[in-house]
């Protein structure tokens, strides 16, 4: 376990690869999105970035993206800052099961738009559920159902074998969909 693991032991349990769906509503409660996703979350060893995610996504219509997130580490925090959020995640020490973190971001030159997650990850560690509560000038602009299952501890080979897809321009298999390497 690394030192930075020993810092957030509840964020360690999520390192590795995880698919899962992300839903969108908007504030009437209407399903304005979902796509399948698939991350890559990873427990670096790099003291300047500690943790490193990757979200891969894949809408039924065949459209792909790829989101990159380094973060650094301070104050018991893992912090973002780059073009596209600024923000922290940390764990919850209230939750005796330590189940739970929350992450606080707002998108990068929009500073009326803020959202806050809650993640909880099954005591088995192979089921998580997130919900972003998206709000505008503060009023709920939009709500995010996210349901994921671990895929495999083993970051590194999934990256490459993704990377590698990608490059070649072959889909890659994950979350009942199809997408592509970044």
């Amino acid at each position: 376990m690394t030192d930075f693991a020993k810092k957030m032991p509840l964020l360690a349990r999520h390192e590795g690869v995880w698919d899962g769906t992300y839903t969108y509503f908007d504030a009437s409660d209407r399903q304005v999105d979902q796509h399948a996703s698939r991350l890559l979350c990873r427990i670096t060893g790099d003291e300047d970035v500690p943790y490193h995610q990757t979200n891969h996504y894949t809408w039924p219509d065949g459209k792909t993206e790829m989101r990159d997130f380094p973060a650094t580490y301070r104050d018991g925090r893992i912090w973002w800052d780059n073009d596209l959020i600024q923000g922290w995640a940390a764990e919850v020490p209230l939750d005796e099961h330590n189940r739970t973190m929350m992450l606080y971001w707002q998108r990068t030159g929009d500073p009326s738009l803020y959202l806050y997650e809650q993640i909880q990850i099954s005591d088995d560690g192979k089921n998580r559920c997130r919900t972003w509560h998206w709000i505008r000038d503060g009023k709920l602009e939009t709500r995010t159902a996210i349901q994921e299952h671990f895929v495999t501890k083993d970051w590194r080979s999934v990256d490459a074998e993704m990377k590698a897809a990608g490059d070649q321009g072959h889909a890659v298999e994950f979350g009942g969909g199809t997408g592509f390497g970044g």
